[in-house]
């Protein structure tokens, strides 16, 4: 059975080679190098001691260097499964979410029609290229020039011109026996019930190829020459071959720079991903005319978790920005997300590129904005927050846009960012909330007539006015109460003990810590345990090592001066690492709640000084002060019981 090559594409597009291998073997993580999509393991097809297997998930394909097996996600699952090409197509379609069409000979014809439709893009690609080189393409010529295109970069994009001339592509088509009906369905002429002779789509156009991930031509865009023209960017219409919504353009060469590079580029056009090209960004793409799908954006992820989106900074390009939050914000995944670059206003990246070079691109780029940030400022931007009223929309269009991410976690995460946020946007226009109500002095009568309607005033309230020292704490420093250090030794416990992290993936995946290397060092061990089962101290340490962690690491253990350190040494018992991580986690967990109540706390002394909002922070304070006591003697527990087993074993 021959199944449509466009079937197999998208079964390739949704399904890595090492997500397919990665069920067969065990990745060798000193080699293995997973955010470039390189892997290594040893081979399933022969007996090795040595990995000599590579996976490669830019090219889709793998390769023994000792045995010389190879061949892509459909060659692995019929040599190592034993099924035919139709059971392993349909396997992989299952895994991949795919549904295949019900085989029938109508299916046949039409695939064997794509398979010649692709031939009569590739000449019409040629027919532009040489038109661009003869005398008709003199003016289209001089334009690229002066946008600063060499002929190499021409060649590159394999960019054409399309003669202002009816039939000049359909004649030529024609004579290479190619039929009208081929024609329409390429979307290169026009035709209908009204139009008694088919013409030319594209007229007097500066022509780029738009190419499929395989690198197929697939469609035109085209760019008038005459300022008088209806569009100044005309497309293909959609077709068998073309589905703009699941297409970016250059995406086929920019796959593997953005796989090297670890960031991918998305900008608005042809011509901004030419110029970012030119300057050195190979990794850029372009959607095609259309606001950013969720088609492209999975696309995306699939080459890099985090793309950066590049728009003119006009309130067009601010609009696009916006469409594209709203795109993401349900398909948001951990790990995957985007960020938003805004360009000057009025200026495109070849602009930039051409008054400040590579330099004023890098700029823009690096100061990119997180797609949370994006969320907030379009809210910002578009609200009035003079009233009670319009301040309570605001705040509920912003939990209703959370509430559309489907992620649980994700979700958790987006919620405290905002309410964080709201809260220091309400305290400095002064419409906080206040974190609980102040208690009236001894004897004082409730007047009714205040029910439902805030406290009123009495003469005792101007009789005990806010204190010099409660005037002075009105803005505290927050101590830190030990944070950095329990969360040091959080950390360097599953580095010396990694079983801690197959015992309790969920629970380290929870973890919040507030220092960012750490965070970032306790996700680079869940990812190692992602994929590698049982973790080895050893290769845990020299994998963090190559990934440049080595000097956190040093700095960790360098820190273990202290005796009452026990249960974090690598020589300290299971049994009671298990007992004073688990006990660590505890406290850390109860830290981070009140430290949550102490900054709502610091909020309200700061909105209302009085003597019993001081009283309430001092309160939280004491706690605080007696967690870190609690942690003292779980560190100290290693003495206490004469530190019997903590180092045995």
């Amino acid at each position: 059975m021959r199944f449509p090559d466009h079937i197999l594409d998208e079964i390739r597009t949704r399904l890595t080679i090492s997500e397919v291998v990665g069920r067969k073997v065990t990745w060798d993580r000193r080699k293995s190098v997973p955010a470039k999509g390189d892997y290594w393991a040893c081979c399933p097809f022969h007996q090795e001691n040595t990995p000599s297997f590579h996976a490669d998930d830019r090219r889709g394909r793998y390769h023994c260097f000792g045995c010389k097996a190879s061949g892509d996600i459909f060659t692995f699952v019929t040599e190592t499964e034993g099924l035919s090409f139709p059971e392993a197509v349909q396997s992989l379609a299952d895994l991949a979410g795919v549904n295949l069409p019900a085989p029938s000979p109508e299916a046949a014809e039409r695939e064997q029609k794509r398979a010649t439709l692709y031939d009569v893009m590739e000449m019409a690609t040629a027919f532009f290229e040489d038109a661009l080189q003869s005398a008709d393409g003199a003016a289209a010529r001089g334009y690229l020039s002066d946008r600063g295109l060499s002929s190499k970069t021409q060649q590159d994009f394999r960019i054409g011109y399309a003669p202002n001339d009816r039939r000049a592509l359909k004649t030529h088509l024609a004579a290479n026996q190619v039929s009208a009906e081929q024609m329409v369905e390429c979307g290169l002429v026009i035709a209908g019930p009204d139009i008694a002779v088919p013409y030319d789509r594209f007229r007097d156009r500066i022509m780029f190829p738009i190419r499929d991930t395989r690198g197929r031509v697939i469609a035109f865009g085209g760019r008038a020459m005459s300022a008088d023209a209806q569009a100044k960017y005309l497309n293909s219409p959609e077709g068998p071959l073309f589905h703009k919504s699941k297409v970016l353009y250059n995406f086929d060469t920019a796959r593997k720079a953005a796989y090297d590079a670890g960031s991918l580029v998305v900008c608005e056009g042809y011509m901004d991903v030419i110029a970012l090209v030119r300057a050195g960004y190979a990794n850029a793409v372009a959607p095609l005319g259309t606001a950013l799908t969720e088609d492209q954006l999975k696309l995306m992820w699939k080459a890099v978790p985090e793309p950066v989106l590049c728009f003119d900074g006009d309130m067009a390009g601010r609009k696009a920005a916006y469409r594209a939050v709203d795109t993401a914000l349900a398909l948001l995944q951990p790990g995957h997300s985007l960020k938003f670059a805004l360009l000057p206003d009025g200026k495109d990246p070849d602009d930039l590129i051409n008054d400040g070079g590579r330099e004023a691109i890098e700029q823009v780029l690096d100061a990119a904005t997180p797609l949370a940030s994006m969320l907030w400022d379009r809210e910002m931007e578009t609200s009035d927050l003079t009233t009670p009223e319009r301040r309570a929309d605001f705040e509920q269009r912003l939990l209703g846009a959370v509430r559309q991410v489907a992620d649980e976690r994700v979700r958790g995460h987006y919620n405290d960012h905002i309410q964080t946020k709201l809260k220091a946007l309400w305290s400095s226009a002064g419409t906080a909330r206040p974190a609980r109500p102040t208690r009236q002095p001894p004897g004082a009568k409730r007047d009714r007539r205040s029910r439902g309607r805030g406290p009123v005033r009495r003469p005792w309230d101007m009789q005990f006015p806010p204190s010099q020292e409660l005037k002075r704490l009105a803005n505290p420093t927050k101590p830190d109460f030990g944070g950095r250090r329990r969360e040091q030794l959080l950390v360097l416990a599953l580095v010396n003990h990694p079983h801690l992290v197959e015992e309790n993936v969920d629970l380290v995946a929870d973890l919040e810590f507030s220092n960012q290397d750490l965070d970032t060092l306790r996700r680079e061990i869940l990812d190692v345990a992602a994929l590698q089962a049982p973790l080895e101290t050893a290769l845990l340490r020299d994998h963090l090592a190559q990934r440049g962690y080595a000097q956190i690491l040093g700095q960790l253990d360098a820190g273990l001066s202290h005796k009452s350190d026990w249960y974090v040494q690598p020589e300290a018992a299971q049994a009671d690492v298990g007992t004073g991580w688990s006990q660590l986690v505890v406290l850390h967990k109860k830290a981070l709640m009140l430290n949550k109540e102490l900054m709502a706390a610091e909020l309200a002394l700061a909105e209302e000084a009085t003597e019993e909002n001081l009283a309430h922070l001092n309160e939280i304070r004491d706690q605080l002060r007696s967690q870190a006591g609690e942690e003292a003697t779980i560190e100290g527990f290693g003495e206490a019981s004469g530190r019997s087993g903590a180092l045995s074993g």
